[in-house]
């Protein structure tokens, strides 16, 4: 295939991710408005009220997960292009007293308490402005995810350099350690998802896209040579029968989890969800 038709190819992909993202947002939006309107009125409660109630009723849910990045365009075109989320905006060079104390308090007493400079724990100088930070937020079905990078003053926007050094080994065993989870409609070919999940990464040069085999692997030649049906885990053991899963490793080497909701564990998670609207209502 030449340039122009992979282009061109590119192209239609794009603007047919970034239209299903946009019909999704639309829908989500609007979905999630006319949800809050009525449970609102569902349990009447007035801003006097609403202060005084336990915490989780003071809340509306999730809004975004954020992740650090070393490479903001490898990751923003990796949740978009490759998984199809929408971009909501973009907002960088952030700087100042202000963002710093926001932000990085507790690691600048932390620095103060050990007395080191607080650049040697990777504390960023925001205040000074010797350091930045852009974010954007990506839209999808039922989640917000926001990009961040922290550079250099001198780097551009979108740099391939951010102020702290990646993290080499990021095990899911390690505490704190946290996993986006994505989730892939009910009649999707598992299989064939991680396939292509895995193909289109690496087309971009994305080799750190890599997901785990249910069968024992040694090497990664022999995590590639493993067959197409090794690549999803299905339980079937109560009280998680229905669920499949995958853990894969995104471009940035952030912990990503792929899963399909079916059967039995779907239904629980229904109800429970059910139980918890009819417990904020009251």
């Amino acid at each position: 295939m030449t340039d122009e038709a992979n282009n061109a190819t590119d192209m239609r992909r794009r603007t047919l991710l970034q239209t299903a993202g946009a019909a999704a947002v639309t829908g989500l939006v609007a979905g999630t408005s006319d949800a809050r309107a009525a449970t609102q009125d569902a349990d009447g409660m007035s801003p006097a009220e609403r202060n005084e109630a336990p915490l989780g009723a003071r809340l509306q849910g999730v809004q975004h997960f954020g992740l650090t990045v070393q490479n903001m365009e490898r990751a923003y075109q990796f949740y978009t292009e490759v998984l199809g989320g929408t971009e909501v905006f973009r907002h960088g060079d952030f700087q100042g007293d202000g963002v710093q104390n926001t932000l990085l308090a507790d690691q600048e007493i932390e620095a103060n308490a050990r007395g080191v400079n607080p650049q040697t724990i990777g504390v960023p100088d925001l205040r000074s402005g010797a350091q930045r930070l852009d974010v954007r937020f990506i839209q999808f079905d039922n989640m917000v995810l926001e990009l961040l990078q922290y550079r250099e003053a001198d780097q551009p926007m979108g740099s391939a350099k951010s102020f702290a050094e990646p993290v080499e080994h990021m095990s899911p065993a390690f505490p704190r350690m946290m996993h986006i989870c994505f989730y892939v409609r009910d009649d999707v070919d598992f299989n064939k998802f991680i396939a292509d999940l895995e193909a289109e990464s690496a087309r971009r040069g994305m080799t750190q896209v890599r997901a785990n085999r249910t069968i024992r692997v040694m090497t990664e030649a022999d995590r590639k040579a493993a067959p197409r049906s090794a690549n999803t885990n299905r339980v079937t053991a109560e009280p998680s029968n229905g669920w499949e899963l995958i853990y894969c490793k995104g471009p940035e080497g952030e912990q990503l989890e792929f899963v399909k909701a079916l059967g039995p564990v779907k239904n629980r998670f229904s109800e429970a969800l059910a139980k918890r609207k009819q417990t904020i209502v009251r």
